[in-house]
């Protein structure tokens, strides 16, 4: 049986693949790994996360992030602090330099991401981008937006 395209994972994979492979010389230009880059993005959504909401957030067990966390809190990241309702639990934030070095690291990544969606006319890009938000939040946990 023959099918007008590809499977949908026969596309994608190949394309995640290659977008994290040009993702690496910019985070390690940055001094991040990938899930350390992760973790910053991630403490976007919410101004302060606990470390297993964080870790559910970004799809990491919660046990495997926690040397990432001490990284980044070493290099003043971000913040680690006892919840003070609960001190069992700690409370994560970004710093001002967590920040910029995300917002840095971010920019450099979408402008090498700008110059493969280039290769779309404006209307397709834009129809693409949609359409990949939308199939990525009914994947997530995330409300569609």
């Amino acid at each position: 049986m023959s099918n007008a395209r590809p499977d949908l994972a026969a596309m994608i994979v190949p394309l995640g693949r290659a977008l994290m492979a040009l993702e690496l010389p910019i985070l390690e230009r940055h001094e991040l790994s990938m899930w350390g880059y992760s973790v910053l993005l991630g403490l976007d959504a919410e101004p302060v996360y606990t470390q297993a909401a964080l870790a559910k957030a970004i799809g990491a067990d919660k046990t495997r992030i926690i040397g990432v966390l001490d990284e980044l809190q070493r290099r003043d990241l971000i913040t680690r602090e006892p919840d003070p309702t609960d001190r069992r639990v700690n409370l994560l934030s970004l710093t001002d330099a967590g920040r910029t070095l995300r917002d840095r690291a971010q920019r450099d990544i979408q402008a090498g991401e700008d110059r493969l969606l280039e290769r779309l006319p404006a209307p397709d890009r834009s129809a693409f981008l949609r359409a990949l938000r939308t199939l990525s939040d009914t994947v997530s946990d995330r409300p569609a937006t």
